[in-house]
């Protein structure tokens, strides 16, 4: 008999601990809560106005295959003199072509930008700005922080 009621303390301890958890996990009445619910099945939330930032961690290796293939493919930018334009091709070993100047070059994602080395020492950043893509030029020994040597649009040549 006395095993019975330590049993019963037991499970009764059990139910209170689980809806204790329960109980944690649902958001403050009226706010507005971020809920995340782990691989053993137990929840936690938090109030949104004490999350100041979410970040998501992700496999480095696969992240920079993606970046990469953002990037990958021939592209269509400016020279910088006016109007005219040329080819830069960016392969997925990491080299680089164009239809004009030094042909040959090297190129990696740093960020969210594809940079490219050319053999001649100029530099040649492909980036978002706003809703479209441009190439900002730098003149060899101008460092990327510098302000670029021109800023032109860059658009795809072939969809993604």
């Amino acid at each position: 008999m006395r095993n019975l009621g330590v049993l019963a303390v037991a499970i009764l301890i059990g139910i209170s601990a689980v809806a204790q958890t329960s109980k944690s996990a649902a958001p403050p009445a009226g706010q507005n809560a971020i809920i995340i619910t782990f691989k053993d099945g137990h929840q936690q939330s938090f109030a949104l106005t004490d999350v100041a930032k979410i970040e998501f961690k992700t496999n480095t290796a696969q992240a920079s295959r993606s970046d990469r293939a953002l990037f990958t493919g021939e592209w269509k930018v400016g020279t910088g003199a006016g109007g005219d334009t040329f080819l830069l091709t960016l392969a997925a070993d990491g080299t680089a072509t164009k239809n004009i100047g030094s042909l040959r070059g090297t190129w990696e994602v740093v960020g969210n930008q594809a940079q490219i080395t050319w053999d001649d020492g100029w530099r040649d950043v492909i980036r978002r700005s706003g809703g479209r893509w441009e190439k900002a030029a730098y003149a060899p020994g101008r460092a990327l922080t510098d302000s670029p040597s021109n800023v032109t649009r860059a658009a795809r040549t072939e969809p993604m």
